[in-house]
Protein backbone atom coordinates (compact mmCIF):
# COMPACT_ATOMS: atom_id res chain seq x y z
CA UNK A 1 0.00 0.00 0.00
CA UNK A 2 1.50 3.31 -1.03
CA UNK A 3 1.94 5.84 1.72
CA UNK A 4 0.05 9.00 0.66
CA UNK A 5 2.40 11.73 -0.39
CA UNK A 6 5.61 9.77 -0.94
CA UNK A 7 5.25 8.43 -4.44
CA UNK A 8 8.38 9.89 -5.96
CA UNK A 9 9.00 11.48 -9.31
CA UNK A 10 12.49 10.24 -9.90
CA UNK A 11 15.16 11.39 -12.27
CA UNK A 12 15.19 7.98 -13.92
CA UNK A 13 11.65 8.48 -15.11
CA UNK A 14 10.54 5.24 -13.51
CA UNK A 15 8.23 5.46 -10.54
CA UNK A 16 9.27 3.97 -7.25
CA UNK A 17 6.59 3.43 -4.66
CA UNK A 18 7.65 3.21 -1.04
CA UNK A 19 5.02 1.57 1.06
CA UNK A 20 3.97 1.04 4.60
CA UNK A 21 3.22 -2.64 4.16
CA UNK A 22 -0.38 -3.40 3.25
CA UNK A 23 -2.61 -4.19 6.16
CA UNK A 24 -4.15 -6.96 4.08
CA UNK A 25 -1.04 -9.02 4.74
CA UNK A 26 -1.82 -8.98 8.44
CA UNK A 27 -3.57 -12.29 8.84
CA UNK A 28 -3.18 -14.84 11.59
CA UNK A 29 0.29 -16.29 11.99
CA UNK A 30 0.86 -19.62 10.19
CA UNK A 31 0.55 -22.75 12.27
CA UNK A 32 3.44 -24.46 10.50
CA UNK A 33 6.45 -23.42 8.46
CA UNK A 34 5.47 -23.90 4.81
CA UNK A 35 8.55 -21.93 3.81
CA UNK A 36 10.63 -24.86 4.99
CA UNK A 37 8.37 -27.74 3.96
CA UNK A 38 6.93 -26.70 0.62
CA UNK A 39 8.42 -27.60 -2.73
CA UNK A 40 10.51 -24.91 -4.48
CA UNK A 41 8.31 -22.13 -5.80
CA UNK A 42 7.65 -21.79 -9.51
CA UNK A 43 7.31 -18.13 -10.42
CA UNK A 44 4.49 -17.53 -12.90
CA UNK A 45 4.27 -14.16 -14.69
CA UNK A 46 0.83 -14.77 -16.21
CA UNK A 47 -1.83 -17.43 -16.48
CA UNK A 48 -3.06 -18.87 -19.81
CA UNK A 49 -5.52 -16.54 -21.52
CA UNK A 50 -9.20 -17.20 -20.94
CA UNK A 51 -11.24 -18.96 -23.58
CA UNK A 52 -14.77 -18.21 -22.37
CA UNK A 53 -16.71 -15.15 -21.27
CA UNK A 54 -17.74 -14.57 -17.65
CA UNK A 55 -20.61 -12.33 -16.60
CA UNK A 56 -18.97 -10.91 -13.49
CA UNK A 57 -15.86 -11.10 -11.31
CA UNK A 58 -15.30 -9.52 -7.89
CA UNK A 59 -11.74 -8.46 -7.10
CA UNK A 60 -10.45 -7.59 -3.65
CA UNK A 61 -8.37 -4.43 -3.28
CA UNK A 62 -6.12 -5.14 -0.33
CA UNK A 63 -4.70 -1.63 -0.64
CA UNK A 64 -8.07 -0.19 0.27
CA UNK A 65 -10.03 2.51 -1.55
CA UNK A 66 -8.00 4.62 -4.02
CA UNK A 67 -8.00 8.38 -3.71
CA UNK A 68 -8.05 8.82 -7.50
CA UNK A 69 -8.15 6.72 -10.66
CA UNK A 70 -5.86 9.05 -12.62
CA UNK A 71 -2.73 6.97 -13.34
CA UNK A 72 0.03 8.04 -10.98
CA UNK A 73 -2.23 10.07 -8.69
CA UNK A 74 -2.65 6.96 -6.57
CA UNK A 75 -1.39 3.41 -6.93
CA UNK A 76 -4.03 0.74 -7.33
CA UNK A 77 -4.96 -2.13 -9.61
CA UNK A 78 -8.03 -0.40 -11.08
CA UNK A 79 -6.45 2.34 -13.20
CA UNK A 80 -4.32 0.05 -15.45
CA UNK A 81 -7.50 -1.63 -16.72
CA UNK A 82 -9.14 1.74 -17.41
CA UNK A 83 -6.45 3.94 -18.95
CA UNK A 84 -4.20 2.51 -21.64
CA UNK A 85 -0.70 3.88 -22.04
CA UNK A 86 1.23 4.52 -25.25
CA UNK A 87 3.25 1.37 -24.55
CA UNK A 88 2.39 -1.66 -22.40
CA UNK A 89 4.40 -3.52 -19.78
CA UNK A 90 4.21 -7.23 -20.49
CA UNK A 91 4.01 -9.88 -17.73
CA UNK A 92 7.70 -10.76 -18.29
CA UNK A 93 8.59 -7.05 -17.83
CA UNK A 94 9.31 -6.43 -21.47
CA UNK A 95 7.67 -3.55 -23.35
CA UNK A 96 5.18 -3.87 -26.23
CA UNK A 97 3.09 -1.42 -28.30
CA UNK A 98 -0.03 0.02 -26.72
CA UNK A 99 -2.01 2.97 -28.04
CA UNK A 100 1.17 3.79 -29.89
CA UNK A 101 1.74 1.46 -32.80
CA UNK A 102 5.39 2.43 -32.54
CA UNK A 103 7.33 4.68 -30.18
CA UNK A 104 11.09 4.90 -30.49
CA UNK A 105 14.13 7.03 -31.09
CA UNK A 106 14.61 8.59 -34.53
CA UNK A 107 17.99 9.88 -33.31
CA UNK A 108 19.59 10.23 -29.85
CA UNK A 109 17.50 13.30 -28.95
CA UNK A 110 14.32 12.80 -31.03
CA UNK A 111 11.58 10.39 -29.99
CA UNK A 112 8.71 9.69 -32.41
CA UNK A 113 5.31 8.31 -31.37
CA UNK A 114 3.04 6.93 -34.11
CA UNK A 115 -0.50 6.29 -32.89
CA UNK A 116 -2.47 3.17 -33.63
CA UNK A 117 -5.33 3.86 -36.04
CA UNK A 118 -8.92 3.47 -34.88
CA UNK A 119 -8.43 3.78 -31.11
CA UNK A 120 -11.37 5.46 -29.39
CA UNK A 121 -12.27 6.56 -25.89
CA UNK A 122 -15.17 4.88 -24.10
CA UNK A 123 -17.59 7.47 -25.47
CA UNK A 124 -16.59 6.64 -29.05
CA UNK A 125 -14.54 9.76 -29.75
CA UNK A 126 -11.20 9.09 -31.43
CA UNK A 127 -7.89 9.36 -29.62
CA UNK A 128 -5.96 12.23 -31.20
CA UNK A 129 -2.49 13.72 -30.96
CA UNK A 130 -4.00 16.50 -28.84
CA UNK A 131 -5.06 13.93 -26.24
CA UNK A 132 -1.61 12.36 -26.23
CA UNK A 133 0.11 15.72 -25.81
CA UNK A 134 -2.34 16.67 -23.07
CA UNK A 135 -1.41 13.56 -21.10
CA UNK A 136 2.33 13.99 -21.54
CA UNK A 137 2.29 17.70 -20.73
CA UNK A 138 0.31 17.05 -17.53
CA UNK A 139 3.44 15.40 -16.15
CA UNK A 140 6.02 17.61 -17.82
CA UNK A 141 4.49 20.82 -16.46
CA UNK A 142 3.69 19.60 -12.95
CA UNK A 143 6.62 19.16 -10.59
CA UNK A 144 4.31 17.34 -8.16
CA UNK A 145 3.43 14.65 -10.72
CA UNK A 146 4.64 11.17 -9.90
CA UNK A 147 6.05 11.07 -13.44
CA UNK A 148 7.66 14.50 -13.60
CA UNK A 149 11.10 12.88 -13.51
CA UNK A 150 10.46 11.14 -16.83
CA UNK A 151 10.32 14.51 -18.58
CA UNK A 152 13.22 16.46 -17.09
CA UNK A 153 15.31 16.16 -20.26
CA UNK A 154 12.41 16.96 -22.64
CA UNK A 155 12.64 20.25 -24.55
CA UNK A 156 9.40 20.06 -26.56
CA UNK A 157 6.37 17.89 -27.36
CA UNK A 158 4.44 18.58 -30.58
CA UNK A 159 2.25 16.96 -33.21
CA UNK A 160 4.22 16.24 -36.38
CA UNK A 161 1.43 14.49 -38.28
CA UNK A 162 -2.22 13.47 -38.04
CA UNK A 163 -1.25 10.40 -35.99
CA UNK A 164 2.25 11.38 -34.87
CA UNK A 165 3.76 13.12 -31.84
CA UNK A 166 7.44 14.00 -31.62
CA UNK A 167 9.27 14.55 -28.33
CA UNK A 168 12.60 16.37 -28.45
CA UNK A 169 15.25 16.24 -25.75
CA UNK A 170 18.12 18.32 -24.45
CA UNK A 171 20.16 15.14 -24.06
CA UNK A 172 19.68 11.43 -24.75
CA UNK A 173 17.50 9.63 -22.20
CA UNK A 174 17.76 5.85 -21.95
CA UNK A 175 14.80 5.66 -19.54
CA UNK A 176 12.09 7.58 -21.41
CA UNK A 177 10.72 4.82 -23.62
CA UNK A 178 10.13 2.44 -20.70
CA UNK A 179 8.44 5.24 -18.73
CA UNK A 180 5.78 5.55 -21.44
CA UNK A 181 4.55 2.07 -20.49
CA UNK A 182 3.60 3.42 -17.07
CA UNK A 183 1.15 6.14 -16.12
CA UNK A 184 3.62 8.59 -17.67
CA UNK A 185 2.29 7.47 -21.05
CA UNK A 186 -1.38 7.09 -20.09
CA UNK A 187 -3.76 8.67 -22.60
CA UNK A 188 -6.74 10.62 -21.22
CA UNK A 189 -9.38 12.62 -23.05
CA UNK A 190 -8.26 16.25 -23.16
CA UNK A 191 -11.82 17.54 -23.46
CA UNK A 192 -13.04 15.53 -20.46
CA UNK A 193 -9.97 16.34 -18.39
CA UNK A 194 -10.13 20.08 -18.96
CA UNK A 195 -13.82 20.16 -18.05
CA UNK A 196 -13.28 18.03 -14.91
CA UNK A 197 -10.32 20.06 -13.65
CA UNK A 198 -9.04 19.05 -10.22
CA UNK A 199 -11.96 16.61 -9.80
CA UNK A 200 -10.62 14.36 -12.59
CA UNK A 201 -10.44 10.74 -11.47
CA UNK A 202 -12.46 11.18 -8.29
CA UNK A 203 -15.56 9.23 -7.28
CA UNK A 204 -17.85 12.10 -8.16
CA UNK A 205 -16.41 12.91 -11.59
CA UNK A 206 -14.59 9.89 -13.00
CA UNK A 207 -12.46 10.08 -16.11
CA UNK A 208 -12.43 9.23 -19.82
CA UNK A 209 -9.88 6.76 -21.11
CA UNK A 210 -9.37 4.14 -23.84
CA UNK A 211 -8.61 1.00 -21.85
CA UNK A 212 -10.34 -2.40 -21.90
CA UNK A 213 -12.71 -1.46 -19.07
CA UNK A 214 -14.99 1.53 -18.59
CA UNK A 215 -15.80 3.07 -15.23
CA UNK A 216 -19.50 2.51 -14.52
CA UNK A 217 -19.83 3.54 -10.87
CA UNK A 218 -17.88 4.27 -7.72
CA UNK A 219 -19.57 3.89 -4.36
CA UNK A 220 -17.25 5.49 -1.77
CA UNK A 221 -16.33 3.15 1.05
CA UNK A 222 -17.68 0.11 -0.78
CA UNK A 223 -16.76 -0.66 -4.39
CA UNK A 224 -15.84 0.41 -7.91
CA UNK A 225 -17.76 -1.19 -10.79
CA UNK A 226 -16.27 -1.37 -14.29
CA UNK A 227 -17.70 -2.87 -17.47
CA UNK A 228 -16.05 -4.31 -20.55
CA UNK A 229 -15.18 -1.91 -23.37
CA UNK A 230 -16.59 -3.93 -26.26
CA UNK A 231 -14.82 -1.65 -28.78
CA UNK A 232 -11.37 -1.95 -27.20
CA UNK A 233 -8.66 -1.92 -29.85
CA UNK A 234 -7.10 -5.08 -28.41
CA UNK A 235 -10.37 -7.02 -28.38
CA UNK A 236 -13.21 -7.06 -25.87
CA UNK A 237 -12.41 -8.49 -22.40
CA UNK A 238 -13.96 -11.82 -21.41
CA UNK A 239 -15.18 -10.54 -18.03
CA UNK A 240 -18.17 -8.32 -18.69
CA UNK A 241 -18.44 -6.72 -15.23
CA UNK A 242 -15.36 -6.39 -13.03
CA UNK A 243 -16.15 -5.10 -9.53
CA UNK A 244 -13.47 -4.02 -7.07
CA UNK A 245 -14.22 -4.34 -3.35
CA UNK A 246 -12.19 -2.46 -0.73
CA UNK A 247 -10.98 -5.09 1.77
CA UNK A 248 -7.94 -3.75 3.66
CA UNK A 249 -8.14 -6.28 6.51
CA UNK A 250 -6.05 -9.39 5.87
CA UNK A 251 -8.16 -11.84 7.82
CA UNK A 252 -11.37 -10.60 6.19
CA UNK A 253 -9.81 -10.82 2.75
CA UNK A 254 -8.47 -14.32 3.32
CA UNK A 255 -11.84 -15.61 4.49
CA UNK A 256 -13.68 -13.97 1.59
CA UNK A 257 -11.30 -15.53 -0.93
CA UNK A 258 -11.45 -18.98 0.62
CA UNK A 259 -15.24 -18.87 0.83
CA UNK A 260 -15.60 -17.71 -2.78
CA UNK A 261 -17.18 -14.36 -1.90
CA UNK A 262 -14.30 -12.61 -3.69
CA UNK A 263 -12.85 -14.19 -6.82
CA UNK A 264 -9.31 -12.86 -6.72
CA UNK A 265 -6.82 -10.42 -5.25
CA UNK A 266 -3.20 -9.35 -5.52
CA UNK A 267 -0.76 -8.97 -2.60
CA UNK A 268 -2.58 -11.53 -0.52
CA UNK A 269 -1.30 -12.15 3.05
CA UNK A 270 1.83 -14.33 3.19
CA UNK A 271 0.66 -15.55 6.61
CA UNK A 272 -2.30 -17.22 4.86
CA UNK A 273 -0.07 -19.16 2.48
CA UNK A 274 -0.87 -22.57 3.89
CA UNK A 275 -4.62 -21.93 3.83
CA UNK A 276 -4.42 -20.69 0.25
CA UNK A 277 -2.39 -23.69 -0.86
CA UNK A 278 -4.91 -26.08 0.69
CA UNK A 279 -7.95 -24.28 -0.71
CA UNK A 280 -10.49 -26.19 -2.79
CA UNK A 281 -11.95 -22.98 -4.26
CA UNK A 282 -8.90 -21.32 -5.74
CA UNK A 283 -5.11 -21.31 -5.97
CA UNK A 284 -2.20 -19.17 -4.88
CA UNK A 285 -0.03 -17.99 -7.77
CA UNK A 286 3.43 -16.60 -7.02
CA UNK A 287 5.00 -14.31 -9.58
CA UNK A 288 8.22 -12.36 -10.15
CA UNK A 289 8.45 -8.86 -8.72
CA UNK A 290 10.63 -5.82 -8.17
CA UNK A 291 9.32 -5.37 -4.61
CA UNK A 292 11.63 -5.45 -1.62
CA UNK A 293 11.65 -4.80 2.12
CA UNK A 294 14.47 -2.68 3.50
CA UNK A 295 15.52 -0.03 5.98
CA UNK A 296 17.77 3.00 5.57
CA UNK A 297 19.08 6.19 7.20
CA UNK A 298 16.94 9.27 7.72
CA UNK A 299 19.54 11.95 8.44
CA UNK A 300 23.21 12.83 8.02
CA UNK A 301 24.05 12.56 11.72
CA UNK A 302 23.93 9.70 14.20
CA UNK A 303 24.86 6.06 13.89
CA UNK A 304 22.32 5.32 11.16
CA UNK A 305 24.24 7.57 8.77
CA UNK A 306 27.42 5.55 9.30
CA UNK A 307 27.79 2.87 6.58
CA UNK A 308 29.74 0.64 8.97
CA UNK A 309 26.74 0.49 11.30
CA UNK A 310 24.42 -0.36 8.41
CA UNK A 311 26.85 -3.01 7.19
CA UNK A 312 27.06 -4.45 10.69
CA UNK A 313 23.29 -4.66 11.04
CA UNK A 314 23.07 -6.33 7.64
CA UNK A 315 25.64 -8.94 8.68
CA UNK A 316 23.70 -9.69 11.87
CA UNK A 317 20.42 -10.57 10.11
CA UNK A 318 19.77 -14.08 8.79
CA UNK A 319 17.99 -13.48 5.47
CA UNK A 320 16.59 -16.98 5.16
CA UNK A 321 15.08 -16.77 8.63
CA UNK A 322 13.76 -13.30 7.83
CA UNK A 323 12.05 -14.57 4.66
CA UNK A 324 10.56 -17.52 6.53
CA UNK A 325 9.31 -15.31 9.38
CA UNK A 326 8.11 -12.17 7.61
CA UNK A 327 7.17 -13.43 4.14
CA UNK A 328 6.32 -17.04 5.02
CA UNK A 329 8.74 -18.16 2.32
CA UNK A 330 7.21 -15.96 -0.39
CA UNK A 331 10.36 -14.05 -1.19
CA UNK A 332 14.06 -14.32 -1.90
CA UNK A 333 17.36 -12.94 -0.65
CA UNK A 334 18.51 -9.89 -2.62
CA UNK A 335 22.05 -8.47 -2.85
CA UNK A 336 21.08 -4.82 -3.32
CA UNK A 337 17.95 -2.71 -3.54
CA UNK A 338 17.48 -3.07 -7.33
CA UNK A 339 15.75 -6.41 -7.95
CA UNK A 340 16.94 -8.60 -10.85
CA UNK A 341 13.44 -8.65 -12.38
CA UNK A 342 13.90 -4.92 -13.03
CA UNK A 343 16.11 -5.66 -16.03
CA UNK A 344 14.50 -8.94 -17.12
CA UNK A 345 13.14 -7.47 -20.36
CA UNK A 346 15.93 -4.99 -21.08
CA UNK A 347 18.24 -5.18 -24.08
CA UNK A 348 21.45 -5.54 -22.04
CA UNK A 349 19.97 -7.87 -19.40
CA UNK A 350 23.04 -10.12 -19.48
CA UNK A 351 25.31 -7.24 -18.45
CA UNK A 352 23.04 -6.22 -15.59
CA UNK A 353 22.77 -9.81 -14.42
CA UNK A 354 26.53 -10.38 -14.53
CA UNK A 355 27.08 -7.23 -12.50
CA UNK A 356 24.51 -8.31 -9.95
CA UNK A 357 25.96 -11.83 -9.70
CA UNK A 358 29.37 -10.30 -8.92
CA UNK A 359 28.02 -8.58 -5.80
CA UNK A 360 28.61 -10.11 -2.39
CA UNK A 361 25.54 -12.04 -1.30
CA UNK A 362 24.22 -11.15 2.17
CA UNK A 363 25.47 -13.51 4.88
CA UNK A 364 25.57 -13.72 8.66
CA UNK A 365 28.88 -12.96 10.41
CA UNK A 366 28.38 -11.73 13.96
CA UNK A 367 32.08 -11.47 14.75
CA UNK A 368 32.71 -9.27 11.71
CA UNK A 369 29.62 -7.24 12.54
CA UNK A 370 30.85 -6.58 16.09
CA UNK A 371 34.24 -5.54 14.71
CA UNK A 372 32.56 -3.06 12.37
CA UNK A 373 30.59 -1.57 15.26
CA UNK A 374 33.81 -1.09 17.22
CA UNK A 375 35.62 0.42 14.21
CA UNK A 376 32.75 2.80 13.53
CA UNK A 377 33.58 4.96 16.54
CA UNK A 378 29.88 5.45 17.27
CA UNK A 379 28.64 5.77 20.86
CA UNK A 380 26.87 2.44 21.33
CA UNK A 381 25.16 3.69 24.50
CA UNK A 382 22.91 5.88 22.33
CA UNK A 383 19.95 3.89 20.97
CA UNK A 384 19.21 3.78 17.25
CA UNK A 385 15.55 4.58 16.54
CA UNK A 386 13.78 2.85 13.64
CA UNK A 387 10.40 4.09 12.44
CA UNK A 388 7.61 1.85 11.17
CA UNK A 389 3.95 2.48 10.31
CA UNK A 390 1.32 1.44 12.82
CA UNK A 391 -0.69 -1.59 11.76
CA UNK A 392 1.87 -3.15 9.43
CA UNK A 393 2.59 -6.67 10.62
CA UNK A 394 5.43 -7.19 8.14
CA UNK A 395 7.29 -4.03 9.07
CA UNK A 396 6.62 -4.56 12.77
CA UNK A 397 8.24 -7.98 12.43
CA UNK A 398 11.06 -6.37 10.44
CA UNK A 399 11.79 -3.85 13.16
CA UNK A 400 11.75 -6.56 15.83
CA UNK A 401 14.27 -8.60 13.84
CA UNK A 402 16.54 -5.56 13.39
CA UNK A 403 16.24 -4.86 17.12
CA UNK A 404 17.22 -8.43 18.03
CA UNK A 405 20.12 -8.46 15.57
CA UNK A 406 21.41 -5.16 16.93
CA UNK A 407 21.46 -6.52 20.47
CA UNK A 408 23.72 -9.38 19.37
CA UNK A 409 26.37 -6.97 18.09
CA UNK A 410 26.38 -4.43 20.89
CA UNK A 411 23.81 -1.97 19.58
CA UNK A 412 20.44 -0.91 20.97
CA UNK A 413 17.47 -0.27 18.67
CA UNK A 414 14.22 1.36 19.74
CA UNK A 415 11.06 1.10 17.61
CA UNK A 416 9.02 4.22 16.82
CA UNK A 417 5.58 3.12 15.57
CA UNK A 418 3.84 6.04 13.86
CA UNK A 419 0.30 6.55 12.67
CA UNK A 420 -0.12 6.73 8.85
CA UNK A 421 -0.04 10.52 8.50
CA UNK A 422 2.96 10.85 10.81
CA UNK A 423 4.77 8.04 9.03
CA UNK A 424 4.07 9.56 5.62
CA UNK A 425 5.50 12.86 6.85
CA UNK A 426 8.91 11.19 7.13
CA UNK A 427 9.13 11.15 3.33
CA UNK A 428 8.27 14.80 2.74
CA UNK A 429 10.78 17.62 2.23
CA UNK A 430 10.57 18.93 5.80
CA UNK A 431 13.31 17.16 7.79
CA UNK A 432 11.53 17.75 11.11
CA UNK A 433 9.71 14.38 11.29
CA UNK A 434 13.04 12.61 10.66
CA UNK A 435 15.11 14.33 13.35
CA UNK A 436 14.11 11.98 16.17
CA UNK A 437 14.75 8.77 14.21
CA UNK A 438 17.83 7.16 12.67
CA UNK A 439 16.33 4.57 10.35
CA UNK A 440 13.03 3.90 8.57
CA UNK A 441 11.71 0.54 7.39
CA UNK A 442 9.72 0.38 4.16
CA UNK A 443 8.59 -1.82 1.33
CA UNK A 444 8.74 -0.63 -2.26
CA UNK A 445 8.61 -1.60 -5.92
CA UNK A 446 9.18 -0.17 -9.38
CA UNK A 447 6.26 -0.44 -11.78
CA UNK A 448 8.17 -0.44 -15.09
CA UNK A 449 11.49 -1.90 -16.32
CA UNK A 450 14.68 -0.02 -15.52
CA UNK A 451 17.50 0.05 -12.99
CA UNK A 452 17.94 3.74 -12.21
CA UNK A 453 14.87 4.54 -10.11
CA UNK A 454 16.03 3.40 -6.69
CA UNK A 455 19.70 4.40 -7.00
CA UNK A 456 18.97 7.94 -8.10
CA UNK A 457 16.51 8.46 -5.25
CA UNK A 458 19.03 7.55 -2.58
CA UNK A 459 22.43 8.29 -4.14
CA UNK A 460 22.21 11.53 -6.08
CA UNK A 461 22.21 15.04 -4.63
CA UNK A 462 18.72 16.38 -3.97
CA UNK A 463 18.91 18.81 -6.91
CA UNK A 464 19.51 15.87 -9.27
CA UNK A 465 16.61 13.78 -7.98
CA UNK A 466 18.00 12.30 -4.77
CA UNK A 467 14.94 13.23 -2.76
CA UNK A 468 15.56 10.42 -0.24
CA UNK A 469 19.31 11.07 0.06
CA UNK A 470 18.85 12.20 3.64
CA UNK A 471 22.26 10.97 4.80
CA UNK A 472 24.07 13.29 2.40
CA UNK A 473 25.69 10.47 0.42
CA UNK A 474 28.12 11.95 -2.07
CA UNK A 475 30.34 9.95 -4.40
CA UNK A 476 31.41 11.67 -7.61
CA UNK A 477 32.09 8.36 -9.37
CA UNK A 478 28.60 7.09 -8.56
CA UNK A 479 26.92 10.32 -9.66
CA UNK A 480 28.89 10.40 -12.92
CA UNK A 481 28.22 6.74 -13.71
CA UNK A 482 24.47 7.01 -12.99
CA UNK A 483 24.18 10.10 -15.18
CA UNK A 484 26.13 8.34 -17.94
CA UNK A 485 23.77 5.36 -17.63
CA UNK A 486 20.77 7.61 -18.20
CA UNK A 487 22.15 9.73 -21.04
CA UNK A 488 23.90 7.04 -23.06
CA UNK A 489 21.93 6.13 -26.22
CA UNK A 490 23.76 2.80 -26.40
CA UNK A 491 22.18 0.06 -24.29
CA UNK A 492 25.47 -1.71 -23.64
CA UNK A 493 27.25 1.46 -22.58
CA UNK A 494 24.34 2.41 -20.32
CA UNK A 495 24.41 -1.01 -18.65
CA UNK A 496 28.16 -0.91 -18.15
CA UNK A 497 27.94 2.55 -16.59
CA UNK A 498 25.26 1.36 -14.20
CA UNK A 499 27.25 -1.71 -13.16
CA UNK A 500 30.25 0.55 -12.48
CA UNK A 501 28.09 2.65 -10.14
CA UNK A 502 26.57 -0.45 -8.52
CA UNK A 503 29.99 -1.85 -7.63
CA UNK A 504 30.61 1.28 -5.56
CA UNK A 505 27.21 1.99 -4.00
CA UNK A 506 26.05 -1.55 -3.14
CA UNK A 507 28.49 -2.02 -0.22
CA UNK A 508 27.50 1.40 1.22
CA UNK A 509 23.95 0.11 1.80
CA UNK A 510 21.95 3.31 1.52
CA UNK A 511 19.13 0.81 1.85
CA UNK A 512 19.77 -2.40 3.77
CA UNK A 513 17.76 -4.80 1.63
CA UNK A 514 16.34 -7.66 3.67
CA UNK A 515 14.37 -9.55 1.03
CA UNK A 516 12.74 -9.39 -2.34
CA UNK A 517 9.00 -10.07 -2.00
CA UNK A 518 7.24 -12.12 -4.68
CA UNK A 519 4.04 -10.89 -6.30
CA UNK A 520 1.21 -12.97 -4.84
CA UNK A 521 -2.19 -13.63 -6.42
CA UNK A 522 -5.11 -15.73 -5.27
CA UNK A 523 -7.57 -16.65 -8.02
CA UNK A 524 -10.75 -18.69 -8.14
CA UNK A 525 -10.22 -22.04 -9.88
CA UNK A 526 -12.88 -21.19 -12.47
CA UNK A 527 -10.80 -18.26 -13.74
CA UNK A 528 -7.57 -17.82 -15.68
CA UNK A 529 -5.75 -15.21 -17.74
CA UNK A 530 -4.57 -12.72 -15.08
CA UNK A 531 -1.15 -11.11 -15.12
CA UNK A 532 0.53 -12.46 -11.98
CA UNK A 533 3.80 -10.53 -11.94
CA UNK A 534 4.53 -7.01 -10.69
CA UNK A 535 3.62 -5.84 -14.22
CA UNK A 536 0.01 -5.81 -12.97
CA UNK A 537 0.68 -2.40 -11.42
CA UNK A 538 1.08 -0.78 -14.85
CA UNK A 539 -0.62 -3.00 -17.44
CA UNK A 540 -4.24 -3.99 -18.23
CA UNK A 541 -3.89 -7.17 -16.21
CA UNK A 542 -7.55 -8.23 -16.56
CA UNK A 543 -7.70 -8.00 -20.37
CA UNK A 544 -7.32 -11.78 -20.77
CA UNK A 545 -9.08 -12.71 -17.51
CA UNK A 546 -12.05 -15.03 -17.88
CA UNK A 547 -13.21 -18.64 -17.82
CA UNK A 548 -10.99 -21.66 -18.34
Amino acid sequence: MKIPGITAAVAAGTVVVLASGCTARDAAAPSASPAESSAPLELVASLPAASTDVDSVTWGLVEGEPRSLVPGADYNFVAPNLCDSLLQVQPDFSIAPGIAESADWADPVTFVIDLRDGVTFWDGTPVTTDDVIYGLERHRQDVTSAYYGAFVLVSSIEATGDRQVTVRFNAPDSTFRDALASGAGAVLSKAFGEEAGDALGTSGTGLMCAGPYELESWTPGKEIVTVANEDYWGGAPHVKTLTYRFVPDGTTLTNALLEGEIDGAFNVPPASREAFEQSDTGRLVVGPSTASLSFGPTKATGAGANPQIRQALSMAIDREQYIATVLNGLGTAQSTFVAPFSWAGMEAADIYQAGYDALAAPSVDLDAARALVEESGEDTSVPLVIAIPAGSKELSQTAAIVQSAAEQIGLTVEIDERQPADFAAIFLADPGPRESIDLVATTGYTETPGVLAYPQLFLLPAELGGIFNWSGYADEQVVGALQAARTSPDATAAAEAYVTAQDIFAPDMLQVTLAGAYHTTFLNDALTGATTSVAAYASPWALHLGGE
